[in-house]
């Protein structure tokens, strides 16, 4: 039996020379101050993806594919790393905790994850959409999202 790597307890794997790190829901801000803790203090981005017409994926043995997935990069200056973590989150329950508390400035990007995708980012401290109307309905970076809902006019375009 092969013994799968770890990273604070957390399943790693590999993309393109980046080490990858696969904690669960229930760990993942756990992990984050670990790796906070461990150098990692600058957040690159932090985005979600819709697996739902792609379910497969390569994902470390014991982590069950969902239909979400939230991305984040990470960077350490001091040892010149980069890590990416990708936690899975189940359509039934779109919710993950916020990674503001840690790296404040993900607050847009959690935001704009919620507003596309529809992902909620428990403790987060002004959950309100960023590039949608407030009234707009739906999550538009959804794969079951309707295409073509409104027109679009283009200025000096011949009609």
């Amino acid at each position: 039996m092969t013994e799968v790597e770890s990273l604070h307890g957390a399943p790693v794997s590999w993309s393109r020379g980046q080490k990858v790190v696969h904690p669960g829901r229930s760990a993942y801000v756990a992990l984050l101050k670990k790796l906070l803790d461990d150098g990692f203090t600058m957040c690159t981005d932090l985005t979600a993806v819709d697996y739902l017409t792609h379910p497969g994926r390569d994902l470390p043995d014991g982590v069950a594919a969902e239909r979400f997935e939230v991305v984040v990069n990470l960077i350490s200056i001091a040892s010149r790393e980069r890590l990416r973590v990708r936690v899975q989150v189940p359509e039934s329950d779109p919710t993950i905790a916020s990674a503001f508390d840690l790296w404040p400035g993900t607050e847009a990007m959690e935001r704009e994850a919620f507003d596309m995708f529809g992902i909620r980012f428990d403790g987060h401290p002004d959950l309100t959409r960023i590039l949608m109307p407030e009234d707009w309905e739906g999550h538009p970076l959804r794969k079951d999202y309707a295409v073509g809902r409104i027109p679009v006019q283009f200025k000096g375009a011949n009609s």
